[in-house]
């Protein structure tokens, strides 16, 4: 055996003795909420797709009509000749949603944070990020060549005092966080950091990833109880609720002109297929127009909560906690026999010792369908 291959199949062995291996699974996607996998068609509560859209008839069809209008890809980096005419209307209402001057796309979500931060936080920064953010935040403040602190989740009172022993050593403050945290479903106190980012001359940057279209009226976390947080900057992405692909800054025109000059996953990347910009413009209207359909979500969370008996849901995202990785994994494996898909969640996706269930709800999921499922969570998984 090739000395690679060796390498790789050790660390896949290691991997597979503490029931961390992962496998790519073809799923069949065959609407917003079913899917077949492995032969079996199951009700799907692992999916990102708060809102169902991504098989949305208009938003289909809009992404179809760029694709004849436009072609199937951008052929360059933005700042070449893949800037297509459906980048400004996107970003247009980006920062109209987000009640900023402008905005700037991505290609990804990741490709936002790994750009964004680097381009804010050099050498001599430093940037704060909460200890449960999102991985591609850390890989941005990898790449910002800054000192990086993690404080911890939601801690008000540790991130004041890594401000007041490091401020003033630094040329410049980045503290990040996510809006709505992607594995444990709670919302970041967005307005005290805001404050405190304020009080110690330090910049703010919210990822809303899973904030967008379903938090705060469907403008996001930044806009939770009927006011607007004025976070300087705002960063989400286009794949979950919004349901096509892609990631965003809102901020103001100078940040955003500075992102379109300095940060290299815009610069050095193709622009986003015409089709994929289309498709979130067309589901971008349709949150704004309709509010009532954009809270589903968290609404049929909260039943999820009060009827399995756990804390109540803060956004669509519910974690089902277990702890041991084997115990998690025959817990997603009872539920697929009751017709249920529901991912094990393991290390390094979440802290140690805290493999989960992580459920997700979505607009069209059927009332009955969550009551059984809880049901099943409150009388076989958590009882025990």
């Amino acid at each position: 055996m090739h000395s690679l291959d060796q390498f790789a199949q050790g660390k896949l062995d290691d991997l597979q003795r503490r029931h961390l291996r992962r496998q790519l699974t073809e799923t069949v996607r065959e609407d917003g909420i079913w899917v077949e996998r492995d032969g079996r068609r199951l009700l799907s509560f692992s999916c990102n797709d708060y809102l169902n859209l991504t098989q949305h008839p208009a938003i289909k069809q809009a992404a179809q009509a760029a694709i004849e209008k436009y072609g199937a890809g951008s052929g360059a980096s933005r700042l070449v000749t893949g800037n297509h005419p459906l980048y400004a209307e996107l970003e247009a209402l980006l920062a109209r949603i987000k009640q900023t001057e402008a905005a700037c796309v991505f290609g990804s979500g990741y490709l936002a944070n790994a750009g964004i931060i680097p381009v804010l936080i050099g050498r001599e920064g430093l940037v704060l990020v909460d200890a449960l953010s999102h991985a591609c935040i850390f890989a941005g403040t990898q790449l910002s060549r800054g000192k990086v602190m993690t404080f911890r989740h939601n801690d008000i009172d540790h991130l004041r005092s890594l401000l007041a022993e490091h401020r003033d050593a630094h040329e410049h403050v980045l503290i990040v966080t996510d809006g709505v945290f992607s594995m444990d479903g709670d919302l970041a106190p967005l307005a005290e950091l805001n404050a405190l980012a304020g009080e110690y001359d330090s910049w703010l940057m919210s990822d809303d990833a899973h904030g967008l279209g379903v938090v705060g009226g469907g403008r996001g976390t930044s806009f939770t109880g009927n006011t607007q947080i004025p976070i300087p900057l705002q960063m989400g992405t286009l794949s979950k609720a919004v349901g096509a692909y892609g990631g965003y800054l809102c901020a103001s025109s100078a940040v955003i002109d500075l992102i379109h000059n300095r940060a290299r996953t815009l610069i050095y990347s193709t622009g986003l297929p015409p089709s994929c910009v289309a498709a979130s413009i067309a589901a971008l209207d349709l949150i704004e127009r309709e509010p009532t359909y954009a809270a589903l979500p968290v609404q049929k969370a909260k039943a999820f909560t009060r009827r399995a008996k756990l804390p109540e849901a803060q956004s669509p995202i519910v974690p089902v906690i277990i702890g041991a990785e084997e115990a998690t994994l025959a817990a997603s494996q009872m539920l697929a026999d009751e017709g249920y898909l529901a991912a094990a969640i393991r290390p390094p996706s979440v802290p140690a010792g805290s493999a989960r269930l992580r459920l997700t709800f979505t607009a069209q999921h059927p009332d009955e369908a969550i009551a059984r499922l809880a049901d099943i969570v409150r009388d076989k998984i958590l009882v025990n």
